[in-house]
């Protein structure tokens, strides 16, 4: 049986819950071929959640690195304190298992490049919805095959959120229930504005089509502007709301982009609720897989790190090899797209509004797939919900514009409709 020798750096939640899945599951690792020995733990203060009984403790996580050990385990978060320790990792000659994302989105071509000069691996399965196995799949499992798409929803706490919208909650009450819960952080920007999944999504398109880490600029958006209200409109239109993270092979470039989008309710994606990770992967031989696991938690995290210490043992295959990139194509430009769009407008129920707004859209040649008028909401207002037909992203800020000129327009809303 092989023996490894990890140290981890870092020791809060996600670092003990590593040790004690290592503990408890210690049988079960066991019948892979490998055991994992905890050699060494770099920590600033004890956590008093979990005692790591009689192994070594570093004040200085730059320490650990010194040590007689295989690996070295990142789990201290941020970007540029976790970039110095992993590189330094690195060139002493140590393997890094790291389940922080920002740091490989930002610094990634970097830190491979070091790795293969230093003749060590560097993975990050649980990067990437934390235990749901993406990462290797997509190097190994997948490798023959041509992978022409790739789109999900990224990030549990924005699934959460919106699942529970869906059941009729507010935005805000929504939000600090995934805050009580433990899904959200005290600042939640990094979620529900769209960085998370934009990171996520970033790995997976550098991992199937050999884009740069940092990637060129790509759209991204959050949840923020969504109402519950959508969800009823959506739902009479056979839509659901999901935050979507895609990224495409075209012929002339690649596509990533981060955004709220309405896809249809029968669709495999828009059946997976609350903080569940969903994929879907389309590809040229076995034609379209789906995945789904939890995007976060001790437990998910933990089995994506350790599933990295695995395949360090047992494997020779890197995940990322930036000398034997050779994607050339550019991202594509958002402005370029063209979408569907729902829009919903709130209006004063007065006689022509409907046709001054037909009328401003027809000026642009944007045609209506359908239009639903409800009942009135409060002092003499009207919900208008809109479908378009397909068009270029660079006439929306024109067109809302014009809309919310209209002296009888109240409020406006919009949100892209996604074909899957």
């Amino acid at each position: 049986m092989k023996v490894l020798r990890v140290g981890i750096c870092g020791w809060g939640n996600v670092a003990t819950g590593m040790f004690k899945a290592i503990v408890d599951n210690k049988f079960f690792i066991e019948q892979s071929g490998v055991s994992i020995d905890i050699a060494c733990i770099g920590a600033r203060r004890d956590n008093p959640k979990c005692n790591p009984g009689e192994i070594k403790i570093y004040r200085d996580i730059f320490d650990i690195p010194n040590q007689d050990i295989d690996v070295v385990v990142e789990l201290i978060g941020g970007v540029e304190t976790a970039r110095e320790l992993i590189l330094k990792s690195i060139k002493a000659g140590k393997h890094v298992v790291t389940a922080n994302k920002a740091v490989i989105f930002h610094h990634g071509d970097e830190i491979f490049n070091a790795a293969n000069d230093h003749g060590v691996k560097v993975l990050f399965e649980a990067a990437v919805c934390a235990g749901t196995p993406i990462v290797k799949m997509l190097k190994e499992e997948l490798a023959p095959n041509r992978i022409k798409k790739i789109s999900g929803m990224l990030n549990g706490t924005s699934n959460f959120i919106l699942s529970n919208m869906e059941e009729g909650n507010e935005f805000d009450d929504t939000l600090k229930l995934a805050q009580d819960e433990g899904y959200a952080e005290p600042d939640p920007a990094f979620d529900i504005d769209g960085l998370d999944a934009a990171h996520k999504i970033g790995l997976l398109a550098s991992i199937a089509y050999g884009t740069t880490l940092p990637p060129e600029e790509f759209y991204i958006e959050g949840i923020t502007k969504i109402d519950k209200k959508d969800f009823l409109y959506a739902d009479m239109l056979g839509y659901t709301i999901k935050h979507l993270a895609v990224s495409k092979l075209n012929k002339a470039n690649i596509e990533i982009r981060v955004h709220p989008v309405l896809i249809s309710k029968t669709s495999y994606l828009a059946n997976l609720k609350g903080v569940r990770n969903g994929i879907e992967i389309d590809t040229d031989l076995i034609g379209t897989i789906h995945i789904a696991g939890s995007g976060a938690g001790q437990e998910s995290t933990a089995s994506g790190l350790i599933s990295d210490v695995i395949h360090l043992a047992n494997s020779n295959i890197e995940i990322i090899d930036t000398k034997k990139k050779n994607n050339s194509l550019p991202i594509k430009d958002f402005s370029s797209f063209s979408f569907q769009y729902y829009f919903y407008i709130e209006v004063q129920d007065t006689p022509g509004v409907m046709a001054s707004i037909t009328s401003l859209l027809a000026h642009q040649n944007i045609g209506i797939e359908s239009i639903v008028q409800k009942d009135n909401l409060e002092e003499n207002l009207v919900p208008i919900i809109l479908v378009t037909n397909s068009f270029k992203e660079t006439k929306v800020k024109d067109i809302k514009e014009s809309i919310l000129n209209l002296e009888s327009v109240n409020k406006l809303r919009t949100i892209r409709i996604e074909e899957i």
